[in-house]
């Protein structure tokens, strides 16, 4: 049985009590354990049960916020209508996207990063609605490292922002991320606390808009903004479900 750090622990039980509850999660090295193959990321069972039974207590949303299209997100979560899934790093929500999209650009960026991975084995390029991702994971480290160079050097010349992850470049297309996305559901549930769980770079945005009531947990080493830590996506399960009995105990 995995031991959570005592003052998680505390932190969930205080989050339990909260009159309107929101727990959010990435899903990639968060509720899923990274994989080489993108396609093959499944959350693990006990953190996708934890996670839905949460949706279902009263007075309680979950949610999960990714970098993934919120298509392939859907797919490969297997998570009910009951769990909110907002895709594209917080622009792409069940009702559309938070906002235009220049597919020119779009079209523009994917083939510049075609380009580049042309000649490097291992390096790959992921289309979503509002951006484009390098991945250079199952390249040599020589490759990936000219992938990435050769990615950086055409970057002034796309009008797009750039987020660096854990072995992948993205442009995206238009200006949004996970922070505004928490912001958004907060609103939207009326929620009086949220809590986070992220692994990426990506995840710091989210972490950086949470207020004294809600939790944040970084997933892994690292800097972070976030006030609590955890090993593993086995870790974020085990929260998941300590927060699940605990909430469903005073409900």
């Amino acid at each position: 049985m995995t031991d959570l750090p005592p003052d998680l622990l505390d932190a969930l039980n205080a989050a339990a009590t909260t009159p309107r509850l929101l727990v959010t999660s990435d899903f990639d090295g968060t509720l899923a354990p990274i994989v080489s193959n993108p396609a093959d990321a499944r959350p693990l069972p006990a953190a996708a049960d934890a996670l839905v039974t949460l949706a279902a207590l009263t007075d309680t949303s979950a949610a999960l916020i990714s970098g993934r299209a919120l298509a392939t997100l859907r797919e490969l979560s297997g998570m009910p209508s009951t769990v909110h899934l907002v895709g594209s790093h917080g622009a792409e929500f069940a009702s559309g996207f938070a906002h235009d999209i220049d597919r020119e650009l779009l079209d523009r960026i994917t083939t510049g990063l075609e380009q580049i991975a042309a000649d490097k084995p291992g390096v790959t390029v992921e289309t979503k609605p509002a951006s484009v991702a390098l991945h250079v994971r199952n390249a040599s480290a020589s490759d990936g490292d000219a992938a990435l160079a050769a990615a950086w050097d055409a970057a002034p010349g796309w009008d797009a922002h750039v987020t660096t992850g854990k072995a992948v470049l993205e442009f995206a297309v238009l200006d949004t991320d996970k922070g505004e996305a928490v912001d958004v559901l907060r609103g939207e549930l009326d929620a009086t606390a949220v809590v986070f769980f992220g692994d990426d770079v990506t995840d710091e945005k989210a972490f950086a808009r949470l207020r004294d009531s809600d939790i944040g947990v970084k997933v892994g080493p690292g800097d972070t903004a976030a006030t609590y830590r955890v090993d593993s996506p086995d870790d974020v399960a085990a929260a998941l479900r300590h927060l699940a009995d605990a909430r469903a105990g005073i409900a």
